[in-house]
């Protein structure tokens, strides 16, 4: 008997979701970093998939700005460029702040404040441990929360497309960091203004946050300004560190 061809248009639509999820995941991590340049058939042998789903995971994720499409090449990561990543921290902390007084300004369920406490218990533990990839995943989880945990379902959506871009530079700036000891207790202290209920101190501590990270972003890239890549141009092609 013949496979049902709705069937298999439905396993086609999984392969191209898992296709893209699975790209997007390596880019988002930088296990493929910025400016790395693949081919479709090595696209496909790392998937172990078709050139259809992998074609369709790269039309989404060349929409999101996370690939550019090469005609008959394969894609490009994105590079980061330190435009991009000084206007991503600027539109984050706007939104973040944000979030954080529409979620201080009203009662949250105990599972909802048991999960902030979990988040800063792991990057407690992480930053005692030294475990610098296991405390970046902990504060993305954290800062995803603020955003999850907001009442504007506009700002969540918009939210998480700039979170998971900004998080490709921070995992780039982790090892010229100093250890983020400011972050954990800034953090805390966050969680326990919204415990409380009071949006203005929440927002006058998160505030601070931001704007001491955006320093210390410019001390990182004044130090090490080859860490970020610049946009390709015409002339040149792309650059590669």
């Amino acid at each position: 008997m013949s496979a049902d061809p709705h069937s298999r248009g439905m396993d086609t639509v999984s392969r191209g979701e898992a296709a893209y999820a699975a790209l997007r995941q390596r880019i988002l991590t930088v296990d493929l970093a910025p400016g790395t340049v693949l081919p479709e058939a090595q696209i496909t042998t790392m998937l172990n998939m078709s050139r259809t789903p992998v074609r369709e995971a790269v039309a989404r994720l060349s929409y999101e700005g996370l690939v550019d499409a090469l005609p008959r090449r394969g894609i490009r990561v994105t590079p980061v460029t330190v435009r991009d990543v000084r206007e991503i921290n600027e539109v984050l902390a706007c939104l973040e702040v944000e979030a954080v007084v529409g979620v201080a300004s009203r009662a949250l369920p105990a599972d909802a404040m048991a999960a902030l406490d979990a988040a800063i218990a792991a990057m407690d533990a992480a930053l005692r441990d030294g475990d610098r990839t296991s405390w970046a995943t902990a504060d993305f989880a954290f800062h995803s929360l603020l955003f999850d945990l907001s009442p504007n379902r506009h700002l969540r959506r918009t939210a998480r497309l700039y979170l998971e871009k900004a998080h490709r530079a921070r995992l780039l700036t982790l090892p010229l960091r100093a250890d983020p000891v400011y972050s954990n207790s800034n953090h805390a202290a966050v969680v326990e203004a919204v415990r409380r209920g009071d949006p203005e101190t929440a927002q006058e501590i998160h505030g601070a946050h931001k704007r001491r990270w955006s320093r210390e972003l410019d001390t990182i890239i004044e130090r090490f300004p080859d860490l970020f890549g610049e946009a390709p141009t015409k002339a040149g092609g792309p650059r590669h560190r």
